[in-house]
């Protein structure tokens, strides 16, 4: 997450309690999926706009490999009862994600980071974590036809997509088009518009190689 001086950061007592409340979101998800930990420490950083299906990908691709997920939009609305996405409540949200990633991947899980990452300077701060962890990580960057984005987040607004914890509607769409900047590290591009098994084929093979190398 990138720094703004006019915004000081979360203190530690409140990253503290934030933190908290983030691991039990984490304990429910164990209880789910099984427990994700002795797999060998694996980062997959989703990326895109709203509507790109980055939440349908991950939820695909669990299906096929237990992870936890850190999603944004679920951590947010688990923090703050009634999100007003000001800088100040983005600033704790993802200070919060970021250090619940650092202690996942400590303790040796694969961890999804579902989030909308659309600027270097959020991504930096999710690959300098798993490099401190030593985790093997993969980026995916969703996109798909503007037409068809529209379309999800109007089905969304309508509350036809009870499977998302977004709030994004086309307005805000638009407003974080401009300022999105190109993945230059290595890379998968998932078009979610058309069949996404080839890149999750990509996904489950990358994840069982870094395991055979631990």
């Amino acid at each position: 997450m990138p720094s703004d001086p006019e915004i000081p950061p979360p203190t530690a007592e409140s990253l503290s309690r934030d933190l908290a409340i983030l691991r039990r979101v984490i304990a429910g998800q164990r209880k789910e999926r099984g427990d994700c930990n002795n797999t060998g420490p694996f980062l997959l950083m989703l990326g895109g706009l709203p509507g790109t299906g980055k939440s349908h990908f991950s939820r695909q691709l669990c299906r096929r490999i237990p992870f936890l997920v850190v999603g944004s939009d679920r951590m947010r609305k688990a923090l703050v009862r009634r999100p007003e996405y000001t800088r100040e409540e983005h600033i704790r949200v993802f200070a919060a994600c970021h250090n619940l990633l650092a202690e996942l991947l400590a303790g040796g899980s694969r961890v999804i980071f579902d989030a909308t990452n659309l600027t270097d300077g959020f991504r930096q701060r999710a690959y300098d974590i798993a490099e401190e962890s030593r985790a093997p990580w993969l980026i995916v960057w969703c996109t798909a036809p503007e037409k068809v984005i529209r379309r999800r987040l109007q089905a969304r607004q309508a509350g036809r997509n009870s499977a998302n914890y977004s709030d994004a509607d086309w307005e805000i769409y638009c407003r974080l088009l401009p300022g999105t900047e190109p993945v230059r590290r290595p890379h998968l591009r998932v078009d979610s518009s058309k069949d996404i098994t080839p890149q999750l084929d990509a996904v489950e093979q990358a994840v069982k190689t870094a395991a055979t190398h631990e």
